[in-house]
């Protein structure tokens, strides 16, 4: 057994040991030894199985271009509609096998997977420069009070509410409207990814220019060579419903209402992912469509394990097994867009009506 194995052996073994001790008041440093602990453990399952990664990407490439063959030749409008609706969901997939290889999990070094990545994150607004500053970004600084970052849903008190000038109470308010996700195409991923991005730092992020090209140059060949209808099946239908879902997605595991925020000296990254992020509920179907992102709180773990060893670690690793749930059912969804400040008393997110505030 090498000594990765017995150092990952000996860290589940202590985290085990330490549930068995159950609501004992620990130390920040005994704490603080026993994230480290489950951080060792997790870097058993941040090893790439290569042939599966090539595996996934292959068969996700395939299963876009048939649907969306379907959307583009189909005869009939249902079966059209429907070929668009999962063109959309498998390009969610497939982003989530971008945002892996970012993170630097799968397909490592690979030029052939850098191309075919690096083409479809231009392709659907999320360049890679922008997408992985933002993104990191966001790792570190997983549910703070502070720190919001493009891509990310800002977080205010209920007390930095009350004391807010009316613009940044509206400012505030737009931010985390529902309609921001149902619109997620426009102001997430076309004006935050892209434009506000070119403009913060075009040199750092010239490929903000090359995304919006690519972009609008795929959707100006296809009106060309196809139509509008056919474009609007193919493609504008399926991006507005990928960038509404991974949007949502993005939201809902964030902000639940099991969520903890923390800030300053009691902000920890394993504090982030075990208490300020969700397991997102769902059937293998969805689970397949959106690439294990629902295992998130294992992700936000250890960024550098695959999507597909996301469900084994969670398996393997005692901590994980009773996550912060939500899901996709209609009540879920409400409460969770109902949530909007903190409440450093109460300590939970709260509506506005909640807080008692116009």
């Amino acid at each position: 057994m090498s000594a990765n194995c017995i150092e990952s052996d000996t860290a589940i073994e202590s985290w085990q040991n330490s549930v068995a001790v159950g609501n004992e008041v620990r130390s920040s440093e005994e704490q603080h030894a026993l994230d480290r602990e489950l951080l060792i453990a997790s870097r058993e399952f941040a090893v790439e199985q290569r042939a599966k990664s090539w595996w996934h990407l292959g068969t996700t490439l395939l299963a876009v271009l048939f649907f969306a063959s379907v959307a583009g030749l189909g005869h009939a409008w249902w079966l059209r509609s429907l070929a668009s609706l999962l063109t959309g969901l498998t390009l969610v997939r497939m982003f989530i096998l971008y945002h892996d290889y970012q993170h630097h999990a799968i397909l490592k070094h690979s030029r052939l997977a850098n191309w075919i990545l690096s083409l479809y994150g231009n392709l659907m607004l999320t360049p890679p420069s922008a997408w992985k500053h933002s993104h990191d970004y966001h790792h570190h600084h997983n549910s703070k009070l502070f720190g919001v970052d493009i891509g990310s849903f800002p977080i205010m008190t209920t007390e930095n509410y009350r004391k807010a000038s009316w613009s940044d109470r509206l400012a505030y308010r737009i931010s985390r409207h529902p309609l921001v996700i149902l619109l997620g195409y426009f102001p997430v991923f076309l004006y935050g990814m892209c434009i506000c991005t070119a403009q913060r730092d075009p040199r750092r992020h010239w490929d903000a220019f090359t995304s919006l090209l690519i972009h609008f140059g795929f959707i100006a060949g296809c009106v060309w060579f196809s139509g509008w209808t056919t474009t609007m099946f193919v493609f504008l239908l399926p991006t507005w419903i990928a960038t509404c879902a991974g949007t949502y997605l993005f939201y809902i595991q964030h902000n639940f209402p099991d969520a903890k925020i923390r800030d300053g000296e009691e902000w920890s990254y394993t504090h982030a992912a075990l208490q300020s992020s969700s397991f997102l509920d769902l059937g293998p179907v969805m689970h397949w469509m959106t690439g294990n992102i629902g295992y998130h709180h294992v992700h936000h773990l250890n960024a550098k394990i695959p999507f597909y060893r996301l469900p084994e670690a969670m398996r393997a690793l005692p901590p994980l097994q009773a996550p912060r749930k939500t899901s996709l059912k209609l009540r879920d969804i409400i409460a969770c867009l109902n949530l909007k400040l903190w409440d450093e008393e109460q300590d939970r997110l709260i509506t506005y009506a909640e807080a008692k505030l116009s």
